[in-house]
């Protein structure tokens, strides 16, 4: 591992791949709902940004593991520091779909 190694973001497609084996994981899209129609991770929940505190009647368990991404990044790490303050205790920024190399569901 380099030194410009620590300056990277999150890796989506990694994240992606944790989420897959973590028993009871929810993958959770924070973008739109027209950007999450265009395009989205199979599987994963839309909860835009702008809604995020309407996470808890999906999510009740503070302790569930949640995997956050957006378009960019920028916007999933909002949403995992507002998740955090709320209470959620397992909450991971995985980045942005832009850099996903998976299939995505219209």
């Amino acid at each position: 591992m380099g030194f410009f190694d620590f300056l990277k973001g999150p890796d989506i497609n990694q994240g992606v791949k944790e989420y897959s084996v973590t028993d009871g994981a929810v993958l959770l899209d924070v973008r739109t709902p027209d950007e999450y129609r265009q395009g989205h991770i199979p599987g994963s929940k839309n909860i835009p940004l702008q809604s995020i505190n309407k996470v808890a009647g999906v999510i009740d368990n503070k302790a569930t593991p949640i995997f956050v991404h957006c378009l960019s990044g920028a916007r999933s790490r909002q949403a995992t520091a507002i998740l955090q303050q709320m209470g959620y205790t397992n909450v991971k920024n995985i980045g942005g779909i832009s850099a996903y190399a998976g299939k995505v569901e219209r």
